[in-house]
C-alpha cells in the first residue's frame, strides 16, 4: 500500500463482453498496465467477435481465459482460482446481456460464473445501445447491482455505432482507469484519478472578472467560480502542481494550490501569462470580453440629462494567447458558456482559439448552471463530440482531470 491508500501493483480481473466497444478494451489493458497494474482478461464468446485472445494476450501479458470447460483450467477450479486471484473485478464493456446475469445470478460461462464466485469488488462500465440502456428491464437490473454493491462508471451520453445518439456509451478509457485505481484504493469516489497528474503543472482560470466603470460599478459575468474551484481541487487531489488564477469569489481556495487573487481580465491575463510553463491550462473563469475605455473617478450621478455613454475596449483573449504562446503547455482547454447554438459555437471557438478542447455548457436562463451546484458538459474535440450526463461539478471536475490524465500519458 501506497502513501496515498492506493495498492502497489494492483491485480485487476478484466472481463471483457461483447458489445462493440470491446475493440477499446485492447487500449483499455494498456492504459492499466501504464498504472502498474497486472491484468488478466477473460474473454466472452462474443467478446472474441471483435478482439482475439492473442491480442489481449500481447498486451497484458498473460494468458487470456474464455473456456469454462478447459480440462487444464477447471482442473484446478479455474472459476473460483480467476474470481478470488484479484484485487478488483472490472467488467468492460458490461453489455445489457451480461448485466442481466449479474443480476439474476445467472452462470452459464466463465465471465458469469466468475461473477458469481468472487468476492471481490465488482465495477462495471456500462455499453450498449440508448434504447437498451432505457428499457424498463435494464434499469431494473442497474437498481439491483447498485443495492448489491456493484460499482459503476458510465455511461456515457453520445453518438452510437448504430447512427443514434443518447445515453449508454461506454465511458472514456481515462475516465474507467480513474475509476479503478478509486476501486483498488477503496475510495467511494470512482472519479478521483489518484495520482495521475504527480509531478505536472496544471494552471486553472476561475471566476469572473470585475471591470471597473468608475469607483462604485463594475461590468461582469454571473460567474461563482464553482466549477474552476472544484477543477482546481481535482487536480490537486490527482497529484498535481496547481496555480488557480481567481477572479472575486465567496469560495476559500483549495488547500495547497497556489492561489492568485485578481480583479480585471488584463490582471487576469498578466498572472497567467508569468504562471507559464504548465503541462496544463484550463480556462473557465468568466471573464469580461470588454472593459471601460476611460474610468470615471469618483461615482458617475444621475442627471436629468441622457443617460452617460460609456466606450467599451476589448479585454485580451488569455485563451487565444496561450495557446499561441511560445510556452504552450501541451494541453489546453477552454470553456465556451453559451445561451445558444452550444455545439456550433463550440466549435467555432475551439478553431478560432486554437485550443485543444473546448468544454460547452448551456449557461441559459433556466439551467442554474452559474452559480449552481450541477453542470452538463460537453467535450467539443476537433474530432468529434463528447457529451457528459447531468453531474455535480466536482464530478464534472473530476472526469476532467481524469481526461488530462489520460490525454497526457
Amino acid at each position: 500500500m501506497t502513501d496515498d491508500g492506493t495498492l502497489q501493483n494492483p491485480r485487476i480481473l478484466l472481463i471483457v463482453s461483447g458489445g462493440i466497444a470491446a475493440y477499446k478494451a485492447l487500449d483499455l489493458i494498456r492504459r492499466l498496465k501504464d498504472q502498474g497494474c497486472s491484468v488478466r482478461v477473460i474473454l466472452t464468446q462474443a467478446a472474441m467477435q471483435f478482439i482475439t485472445p492473442l491480442a489481449a494476450s500481447s498486451l497484458s501479458g498473460q494468458k487470456v481465459y474464455s473456456e469454462i470447460f478447459s480440462l487444464t483450467d477447471e482442473a484446478e477450479i479455474g472459476h473460483i482460482r480467476l474470481s478470488r486471484e484479484a484485487d478488483l473485478v472490472l467488467v468492460a464493456p458490461a453489455t445489457a446481456d451480461l448485466m442481466a446475469k449479474m443480476a439474476s445470478g445467472h452462470a452459464d460461462d466463465l465471465a458469469s460464473t466468475v461473477l458469481l464466485a468472487t468476492d471481490k469488488r465488482v465495477l462495471i462500465a456500462p455499453s450498449m445501445n440508448v434504447r437498451m440502456w432505457e428499457h424498463a428491464a435494464t434499469q431494473r437490473n442497474v437498481a439491483t447491482l447498485k443495492s448489491d454493491g456493484v460499482l459503476f462508471v458510465g455511461p456515457a451520453e453520445g453518438d452510437m455505432a448504430c447512427g443514434e445518439y443518447g445515453l449508454g456509451r461506454m465511458s472514456e478509457i481515462t475516465e474507467i482507469v480513474a475509476a479503478v485505481m478509486g476501486a483498488v484504493s477503496g475510495s467511494t469516489n470512482m472519479s478521483a484519478p489518484l495520482q495521475s497528474l504527480k509531478g505536472k503543472h496544471v494552471l486553472v482560470t476561475a471566476g469572473p472578472t470585475h471591470e471597473p466603470i468608475d469607483d462604485v460599478r463594475y461590468i461582469a459575468n454571473r460567474s461563482s467560480g464553482k466549477q474552476g474551484y472544484a477543477i482546481a481541487h481535482a487536480a490537486k487531489a490527482a497529484g498535481a502542481r496547481v496555480t488557480l488564477v481567481s477572479g472575486p469569489t465567496s469560495i476559500p481556495p483549495p488547500e495547497g494550490v497556489k492561489h492568485i487573487s485578481v480583479l480585471t481580465a488584463q490582471e487576469m491575463r498578466d498572472a497567467t501569462m508569468e504562471a507559464l510553463p504548465a503541462d496544463v491550462f484550463i480556462s473557465c473563469a468568466a471573464v469580461a470580453d470588454w472593459r471601460v475605455t476611460k474610468v470615471s473617478a469618483g461615482k458617475i450621478k444621475k442627471s436629468k440629462a441622457r443617460p452617460p455613454q460609456i466606450d467599451l475596449t476589448e479585454n485580451p483573449d488569455i485563451l487565444t494567447e496561450v495557446s499561441r504562446s511560445s510556452s504552450r503547455p501541451r494541453l489546453v482547454i477552454g470553456f465556451a458558456a453559451e445561451t445558444d447554438a452550444l455545439i456550433q459555437n463550440a466549435r467555432t471557438k475551439l478553431s478560432k482559439k486554437g485550443c485543444d478542447i473546448i468544454v460547452a455548457n448551456d449557461v441559459s436562463s433556466g439551467t442554474d448552471v452559474m452559480g449552481g451546484e450541477e453542470n452538463t458538459v460537453h467535450i467539443v474535440r476537433a474530432s468529434g463530440v463528447e457529451s457528459w450526463p447531468k453531474s455535480s461539478k466536482s464530478d464534472v471536475a473530476r472526469k476532467l482531470v481524469a481526461l488530462c490524465a489520460g490525454e497526457l500519458s
